[in-house]
């Protein structure tokens, strides 16, 4: 018996990193899981290993509401409701202010903010009593960090999405809760400064977390399943921060 037999999940940007991750957990926890992402290969493989009949992959670009309206339509008309909505597709990329262009803020907002805006608002009418979301934010959003204002703004926003959400979704039994990861051993966050050799990206990394390490895209999705589970029933409008105390001291 998992913590989620007989649930279901979406979860956006689900091919890689922490998305991927926690699909593959909250399946393993016993909920069947819609996963979405742009690439029908790595959708397809991330299919595959979660496992036939406990998975379906929708190539979708989050950012275009006519495709969400098209995930949403897939998960109704397969006569599934949803208790878990982990919505955590998002892009980074580093620029500091006298290089930040427009079309840096309008993509880095249009990803991190209105698709999971959107994501939300669109689910609500399959969102069932005692479901719960979970945002996808970062620890960023109390921390300064050079080169990430933008990004780290909209995970602000996010943290903010999520209190209000909350407030608002509160008398309908939805539970709506922030994940802030801190540096995990991800293909965006080690690709993050192409013109730097992986190996210093990643010591330079490890040298700003006091457990002295990158977490693993798994210690994320554990917080993530445990924010859909009945165990975290009495938490709604919170924030996990989950990166080795990086946020903390």
């Amino acid at each position: 018996m998992g913590q989620l037999d007989g649930k279901t999940a979406l979860v956006t940007g689900a091919t890689s990193g922490i998305g991927l991750a926690a699909a593959r957990a909250l399946a393993a926890e016993g909920a069947y899981v819609f996963l979405t992402g742009r690439r029908k290969e790595l959708l397809d493989q991330a299919v595959a290993g979660i496992g036939v009949g406990r998975a379906t992959g929708i190539r979708a670009d989050v950012t275009d509401l006519a495709d969400l309206d098209r995930i949403m339509a897939a998960i109704g008309e397969a006569g599934r409701g949803l208790d878990i909505l982990f919505a955590n597709a998002g892009i980074a990329e580093l620029k500091v202010l006298g290089e930040i262009t427009w079309k840096h803020y309008t993509d880095t907002f249009n990803t991190n903010v209105g698709s999971l805006i959107f994501a939300v608002q669109k689910a609500l009418p399959l969102l069932k009593n005692g479901s719960s979301v979970i945002l996808c934010g970062s620890n960023l959003d109390i921390k300064a960090a050079p080169g990430n204002s933008v990004y780290a703004a909209t995970k602000t926003a996010i943290r903010s999405f999520g209190r209000s959400w909350a407030a608002e979704l509160i008398d309908r039994g939805v539970r709506v809760n922030t994940l802030a990861p801190g540096f995990a051993e991800t293909p965006g966050i080690l690709g993050l400064n192409p013109g730097t050799d992986v190996e210093q990206w990643r010591e330079s990394l490890i040298a700003n977390v006091p457990m002295n390490r990158m977490g693993r895209p798994e210690e994320q999705a554990d917080a993530v399943v445990f924010l859909a589970s009945d165990r975290s029933s009495f938490m709604t409008g919170a924030e996990i921060y989950v990166d080795g105390g990086s946020a903390q001291f």
